[in-house]
């Protein structure tokens, strides 16, 4: 199990390398995922050691998301005072991402098609 987390680790330390010297406006752990992503691709397997590790964090996954709840309720009179503002951030995020995934879709449609 130390195995595998050791090897995410150097993933997500090459990500941030990558980012501090080379593409400083992607985020490190992006960079790190896309390594691994890549090396994951290569090897065409899973290694047992970081399916274990993942599988362990996985399960906990859950417990990632109590430092956002906390932060929800701690700001609650701020997200109240600008719920509308929110909500439409919200809304047209939600309508922009439909609308870029859609004509992305639809432009590799039709090169799909032509081949």
């Amino acid at each position: 199990m130390i195995q595998g987390l050791v090897q995410l680790f150097i993933f997500q330390a090459l990500g941030e390398l990558l980012s501090r010297f080379a593409l400083p406006f992607i985020p490190g752990p992006v960079l790190g995922l896309l390594l691994l992503l890549a090396f994951l691709g290569l090897r065409g397997h899973v290694p047992a050691s970081m399916d274990m590790v993942g599988s362990g964090i996985l399960q906990h996954l859950g417990l990632l998301f109590i430092p956002a709840s906390v932060g929800v309720v701690l700001y609650l009179p701020v997200l109240k005072a600008n719920a509308w503002a929110i909500s439409a951030a919200l809304v047209l995020s939600v309508v922009a991402t439909v609308a870029v995934t859609a004509l992305l879709l639809k432009m590799f449609a039709k090169k799909d098609g032509a081949s």
